[in-house]
């Protein structure tokens, strides 16, 4: 018994650090957040208690609603883009193509590039003069198709998707090839013995056993598109005229520029509150029985 309360002692003691950490990073700004959103507040001075007021305003702003319909354009093209790409990328990689190291390490380098050095790069490629894609549109003749494209509305949010689905790829491919590599070659062996082709033993066994390694793809595509700043902010800051505007851009201009703090603080919560309803749907949808 004393050996087990020793051991005790010693959790907690190692746990601890990361408890107060945890508490002084997380819990406590989100606690401040929710009582600043409780507020008519600009940031400086005192502020004014109006309670739920700032949230029932949220759902009658447009500019809010059509940050969270782009916002989900990210989740959606992430689940229904990137993962796919990622997966068939680990798929293919881990079938033990030549120089297989290589062009993990190569898949996985823009993850680990700044993510304004990658605005700066997309810019470049996007810009109507001498943006490599609309070159290329021109050279092939198709000029007509040729777009200012981080300047159109119609463009502009489309545009600034492809370089977060671009980014990610690459980690989410190492995340699922990790997966793959851990699966028992046992298993492949016996399927190749029974006659299964690459396809079938991919579909039948590679993915259902990549299930919990999927999960926490999605979850992290999800999630990650829904708080997505950075490379927004570098693109298009939200613009042209609200078109790729996502929530955290939002927020960021109701709180530094209109220093409306109450407002954006509850723009934050709801974040929060979104991020967590649909990790616990994701956890929902991928619930498997647990062997005990």
């Amino acid at each position: 018994m004393e050996k087990v309360w020793a051991n005790k002692k010693a959790i907690v003691f190692f746990l601890f650090p990361s408890f107060v950490i945890l508490t002084l990073i997380i819990i406590v700004p989100i606690l401040m957040s929710s009582y600043y959103s409780l507020l008519d507040w600009s940031g400086f001075g005192k502020g004014t208690f109006i309670g739920l007021k700032n949230y029932t305003d949220l759902f009658k702003d447009k500019a809010f609603l059509m940050s969270v319909k782009n916002s989900i354009v990210f989740a959606i093209a992430s689940v229904f883009i990137q993962l796919p790409f990622s997966l068939l990328l680990a798929l293919v990689i881990s079938k033990g193509v030549k120089f297989e190291r290589f062009f993990v390490t190569v898949f996985f380098i823009p993850v680990i590039i700044s993510t304004v050095v990658i605005g700066q790069l997309w810019m470049k490629i996007y810009h109507p003069e001498y943006g490599i894609l609309n070159l290329f549109l021109r050279a092939v003749g198709l000029d007509n198709l040729t777009r200012e494209w981080l300047g159109s509305k119609e463009t502009a949010l489309g545009a600034s998707v492809v370089p977060v689905l671009w980014q990610y790829i690459g980690y989410h491919m190492l995340l699922m090839y990790a997966g793959i590599k851990s699966i028992s070659s046992d298993i492949f062996e016996a399927a190749k013995i029974d006659g299964a082709s690459w396809a079938k033993t991919s579909r039948y066994i590679t993915i259902p056993l990549l299930r919990p390694i999927l999960r926490i793809s999605v979850t992290f595509a999800v999630v990650g598109s829904l708080k997505v700043f950075d490379l927004v902010y570098v693109l298009t800051r939200g613009g042209p005229a609200r078109a790729s505007e996502v929530t955290s851009t939002l927020m960021v201009e109701t709180i530094f520029k209109s220093n409306k703090y109450g407002y954006g603080s509850a723009m934050a919560i709801f974040v929060i509150i979104e991020c967590f309803l649909l990790y616990w749907i994701i956890g929902k949808l991928f619930k498997t029985d647990e062997v005990v």
